[in-house]
């Protein structure tokens, strides 16, 4: 066994006498024979790695009802809405990301081999931080985004490849840039023999998830460095409130037409969806981003806060 499985084996045990049967470290360090230092330190350990999970078995009737209400009004057959108590930006986007883990769980505990699709994004990416080990080398992982940044680094926010690392799932990653140069070079890329395999697989994936972006100045696609401020101006004066893959969208979810759009190389996503596509997104600045994914019926389910779900069931 790798050296790194048996530390990760024994944090488990560590963490299982610590938090469920009530042991001191010491008594940790007398049952395991290990010193009290080395005790302490495996408990961290299995923190670290989000082997611990708090379950808060009080139900909030607020957002459970705020939940219902969206469902009903956007047919969504999957909704999550976290409370919202004076919290700070770093606070909501902390506390989507543990319900977003737990919604990405149901699908990832399935012993069935599934076909996942999921996009890119600092939202996704922090909901997978929280998802711990969980051995499924069954499941195949596709990106749906361009794996490629546009200085040729690889896309640090390729959300599919830290979720292969968790559950040993093979990554299918989309070898092109988020967006091509010209509309003739996305055709180019879009006929590579190996972008056209990750797109077929894609096409027949059992759920989706998919992160929200806002559409403005300093939104993480310009602030990034994927789009200039010229194209982000070109895109909001064709109406464009959002994105969805990259590709922009109107208040009403309508894909808005733009020389900048024409260039993205993401997969396809459709409206209503053929699949489970599950939507991760919430805060101030992605209300309005919210709002249009669920009026042009992108989304089969939601992750988000109460605040967006009111402004939703408001609209």
């Amino acid at each position: 066994m790798p050296k790194s499985n048996e530390k990760l084996d024994l944090a488990t045990r560590a963490a299982w006498l610590y938090y469920v049967a009530g042991n001191t470290q010491n008594e940790i360090a007398e049952k395991l024979q290990i010193s009290r230092p080395v005790a302490q330190r495996l408990v961290a350990f299995a923190v670290e790695k989000n082997l611990i999970r708090v379950r808060v078995d009080h139900r909030i009737a607020d957002c459970l009802a705020l939940a219902a209400k969206l469902s009903k009004r956007y047919g969504l057959s999957l909704c999550e809405v976290v409370p919202i108590d004076g919290d700070t930006p770093e606070q909501v986007d902390r506390k989507l990301a543990v319900a977003g883990a737990q919604v990405m769980e149901r699908f990832l505990t399935d012993e069935k081999p599934l076909v996942i699709s999921i996009s890119t994004g600092r939202t996704l990416k922090a909901v997978v931080a929280q998802i711990g080990q969980l051995e499924r080398p069954q499941h195949r992982l596709v990106s749906m985004v361009g794996a490629i940044a546009q200085d040729g680094s690889s896309n640090r926010y390729d959300v599919a490849q830290h979720l292969s690392e968790k559950t040993g799932g093979k990554h299918f990653m989309l070898p092109a840039p988020l967006m091509a140069d010209s509309r003739a070079e996305r055709a180019q890329w879009c006929n590579h023999r190996l972008y056209r395999i990750v797109d077929a697989l894609s096409e027949n994936a059992d759920v989706a998830f998919i992160g929200i972006g806002n559409m403005g100045i300093n939104c993480p696609l310009h602030e990034d460095g994927f789009i200039t401020t010229a194209e982000v101006e070109e895109m909001m004066q064709a109406g464009a409130v959002a994105e969805l893959l990259g590709l922009p969208i109107d208040a009403q979810g309508v894909p808005v037409k733009s020389t900048t759009g024409e260039r993205v190389t993401s997969l396809r996503l459709d409206a209503p969806p053929k699949r489970p596509t599950i939507g991760f997104a919430g805060g101030l600045r992605k209300r309005e981003a919210v709002i249009a994914a669920l009026q042009g019926q992108w989304l089969s389910g939601l992750v988000t806060d109460e605040l967006c779900a009111q402004a939703a069931l408001d609209a």
